[in-house]
């Protein structure tokens, strides 16, 4: 885990330069450099609690249906961007990071109902359009979008616009918003080995085969992480092999099927992607309706946390907080700790109080040379 951490060390001095011993040193993480979310739906835009709760927690997120093209498309022709819109400008107003899932999805029964009886022309115009229409207008507000969903299980588009179809697409938003990361998207490639369609051999030859067949943007690997079962050396194994291709790697749509290890899987899991050093970030599927969740719900009704809630509410605070803190200076006005990379706030307080301290922001990166020493004065 040393490669998400590192050491630091802080001093507090007088006003000429003598150490101070017994000064208190409390650290408070504004902002992980990991990033770690979880789904959200249109039920937060009118729901307090549920906005809440996710903006205490999260600084990454990504839509579960608001951004599909049968959300924005019903009626073929009549574009409606208002509740996506809408999620945009909340997730942005609490400095959240915005996922975009997704631009096309390669399953025939996800496609809006007037898209399957199109001819090739106008299936060929209509995708296109849908490309430029909804990753132009968020250009530059998202970091990715899932281009093609799910096109190593389903082939929809292939099957109406020829084998090279997907390339099309993934050049063709690459082109729209060069900024965002384009990210292929699949379920049970880390999960488990039972699915052969999308193990971790048959994503590598997908990305060869874009490669090969013309596409040589930015391209990024979505796993998408829906769990029955905590199986880590194989969830390890396939993570190896997918970092072979030396392209980011996100956890998706985290989530993990009831019973009764669900919390204690969960848990496992997380720690066991965090872990691994290929994984970029992770976001969780667990998106709120009245109805339930899809999958995994971390809250009851009241926004309470459930077993599931207090897991992720447990590894939040171990991933921003230092293990030992606050804490006090030696005799020589030292306190060393180590902690997870991010945007810190510092705090050094005086031995005689809140009257004499000194505050500073620190932001720990990876793989930057460690600084030896954070100097506090405080004048006394």
């Amino acid at each position: 885990m040393q490669f998400r951490k590192s050491k630091v060390k802080f001093q507090a001095v007088d006003q000429h330069g003598q150490p101070i011993q017994n000064a208190t040193v409390s650290i408070k993480q504004n902002r992980p450099n990991f990033p770690f979310g979880v789904a959200i739906n249109k039920n937060i835009l009118h729901n307090g609690a549920y906005q809440n709760w996710f903006k205490s927690r999260f600084k990454y997120t990504v839509f579960e249906n608001e951004l599909k093209w049968v959300s924005t498309e019903y009626n073929r022709g009549s574009e409606d961007y208002s509740t996506s819109d809408a999620m945009v400008k909340l997730a942005k107003s609490s400095g959240a990071t915005i996922r975009g899932h997704n631009v096309l999805w390669d399953d025939a029964k996800f496609q809006p109902n007037w898209v399957p009886g199109l001819s090739s022309n106008d299936l060929w115009a209509a995708a296109n359009k849908r490309v430029d229409s909804v990753v132009g207008r968020y250009r530059g507000q998202l970091i990715h979008w899932d281009v093609v969903n799910e096109n190593l299980h389903w082939n929809f588009l292939e099957s109406k616009l020829g084998w090279n179809a997907s390339n099309n697409f993934y050049q063709r938003a690459n082109k729209v918003d060069g900024r965002m990361t384009p990210f292929l998207n699949e379920y049970s490639t880390i999960e488990d080995s039972t699915d052969g369609a999308s193990s971790p051999s048959k994503y590598l030859q997908r990305i060869w085969d874009m490669r090969k067949n013309g596409y040589h943007g930015p391209l990024g690997i979505g796993a998408q992480g829906h769990f029955t079962n905590a199986n880590l050396p194989y969830a390890r194994s396939a993570l190896d092999q997918l970092a072979s291709a030396k392209l980011p790697i996100w956890i998706t749509e985290l989530d993990v099927k009831p019973g009764s290890n669900q919390a204690s899987y969960l848990e496992q899991i997380l720690w066991e992607l965090h872990s691994h050093w290929a994984v970029q970030g992770i976001i969780m599927w667990a998106a709120w309706t009245p109805q339930g969740c899809y999958t995994m719900c971390l809250t009851d009704g009241n926004f309470k946390n459930l077993a599931t809630g207090d897991v992720v509410d447990k590894v939040i605070y171990k991933w921003t907080h230092a293990a030992n803190t606050p804490a006090t200076t030696d005799s020589n006005g030292f306190f060393e700790t180590s902690l997870y990379h991010g945007e810190y706030e510092v705090k050094v307080n005086h031995p005689k109080g809140d009257n004499f301290s000194n505050l500073k922001q620190i932001n720990l990166v990876p793989n930057e040379k460690a600084r030896d020493v954070y100097r506090f004065t405080i004048n006394v």
